[in-house]
C-alpha cells in the first residue's frame, strides 16, 4: 500500500482541513491573536492531522499487506478469507465481509457444477457398459460369419475403440480414486496393448518390435496399458504408404529414471507442431489432412501421465519418424493433484 496514493485518495478530506485550517486563521486575524500563539496552535492541528493519517494509513496498510502477500501464495485465491483475520477498521470489515460472501457464493457454485459433472460423468460410464453389450453380440454374430463378416468386424472394432475412449476420457479428470500403483513390468503391459490391436495391426501390415522391455516400474498397469493403446492408435493413423509401416519400442534405464521409446516410422509431426501435440484438440498440419485426427489421444496420453507421476514427451523429424518417450521416475512418491 503506497503512501501518497493513501494521501490522493484523502485528498477530499485534506481539502476540508485546510480550509478549516485557512477559516481558524481568519478568525485569528480577526481577534488579533500573537503570532506566537497562532503558530503553537497551529503546529499542533496540523501535528493532529498527520497523526490521524499515518495511524490509519498504517492500520489500513497492515491488512491490505497482509491479504496481497496471502493471495500471491495461494494456488486457490477463493481461500483467502480463511488466511487473514478481520480488521479493526469498518472499511476493511465492509471489504472482508463483501470478500467471504463472494468466495461463499463461488464455492456453492463450484460445487454445484461439481455435482453436476459428476452425474454426468456417472451418467457417461453407466452408457459405456451398456453400449459395449450390443457391440460385443454383433462382433460375435459378425465373428460367425466368417470372411462375410471380416468388414464388419473391423468397423466395429473402431467403434468398440471409441466407446472405449469416452470412458477413459470420462475417468481420466478423477483417474487417481482407481489408482493402483505397483512394480509392472513394460513387456506386460505392452503385450496386453498389442493384442487389443493386433486385428489393426495385421491389417495395416505393421512390422511391431520390442526390446528391453522386461524392466519394472511403479504404475498402473491398466492406465499405461491405455496410453500403450492410444499410442499404438495414434500411430496407425499416420503411417506412411511409401514404406512398410514400423512401430519399435524400448526401454533404456539409467539411475534416475526408465525411459521408454515408442518410436513409429510414419509421416512424423512438422517442427512448428511439435510443442503444441500434447494440447487438447491440436491438430496440427497433419490433422488438416487426415480427417480421423481428433486431438485428443495424445492429450489424454499426457494427462494420464502427468497424474501417475510419470514425464511424457516427442521427438519427431517431418516424413521420417515420431518418438514419443515416458519416463518412470525412481524412488518417487506418487502424490495425486
Amino acid at each position: 500500500m503506497n503512501f501518497f496514493a493513501y494521501l490522493k485518495d484523502r485528498l477530499p478530506a485534506v481539502v476540508i482541513l485546510t480550509t478549516g485550517y485557512l477559516i481558524m486563521l481568519c478568525f485569528f486575524g480577526g481577534y488579533h491573536s500573537g503570532g506566537e500563539q497562532v503558530c503553537i496552535i497551529s503546529a499542533v492541528y496540523w501535528l493532529t492531522v498527520l497523526a490521524v493519517l499515518c495511524a490509519e494509513y498504517f492500520r489500513r496498510r497492515r491488512f491490505y499487506n497482509k491479504a496481497a502477500d496471502s493471495l500471491k501464495g495461494l494456488d486457490k485465491k477463493y481461500l483467502l478469507p480463511e488466511m487473514i483475520e478481520k480488521p479493526a477498521f469498518y472499511e476493511g470489515l465492509l471489504c472482508y465481509d463483501l470478500i467471504c460472501d463472494c468466495g461463499k457464493s463461488m464455492t456453492e457454485n463450484v460445487s454445484y457444477h461439481k455435482r453436476q459433472a459428476d452425474e454426468f460423468r456417472e451418467f457417461i460410464e453407466l452408457w459405456v457398459h451398456e453400449v459395449k453389450l450390443p457391440i460385443a453380440s454383433l462382433s460375435l454374430m459378425a465373428h460367425n460369419e466368417g470372411e462375410a463378416g471380416e468388414k464388419y468386424t473391423e468397423q466395429l472394432s473402431r467403434i468398440d475403440a471409441y466407446v472405449e475412449n469416452v470412458l477413459y476420457y470420462a475417468r481420466s479428470e478423477n483417474a487417481q480414486k482407481d489408482y493402483i500403483i505397483k512394480e509392472t513390468t513394460i513387456g506386460r503391459v505392452f503385450k496386453g496393448a498389442a493384442l487389443k490391436n493386433r486385428e489393426s495391426l495385421q491389417q495395416r501390415g505393421v512390422t511391431v518390435t520390442a526390446e528391453g522391455l522386461d524392466k519394472k516400474v511403479m504404475t498402473d498397469s491398466k492406465w499405461l496399458e491405455y496410453i500403450f493403446t492410444q499410442l499404438i492408435a495414434n500411430s496407425l493413423k499416420y503411417f506412411s504408404p511409401e514404406r512398410e509401416a514400423q512401430i519399435t519400442v524400448c526401454a533404456e534405464e539409467n539411475d534416475n529414471a526408465v525411459t521408454v521409446h515408442f518410436k513409429d516410422n510414419g509421416i512424423g509431426i512438422p517442427a512448428t507442431d511439435l510443442p503444441y501435440i500434447f494440447e487438447k484438440s491440436f491438430t496440427g498440419q497433419n490433422g488438416r489432412l487426415h480427417s480421423k485426427s481428433t486431438g485428443m489421444g495424445l492429450y489424454i496420453t499426457e494427462s494420464l501421465c502427468r497424474k501417475l507421476g510419470h514425464k511424457v514427451s516427442a521427438e519427431s523429424v517431418q516424413g521420417e519418424y515420431t518418438d514419443i518417450m515416458i519416463s518412470f521416475g525412481k524412488n518417487d512418491i506418487y502424490r495425486p493433484e
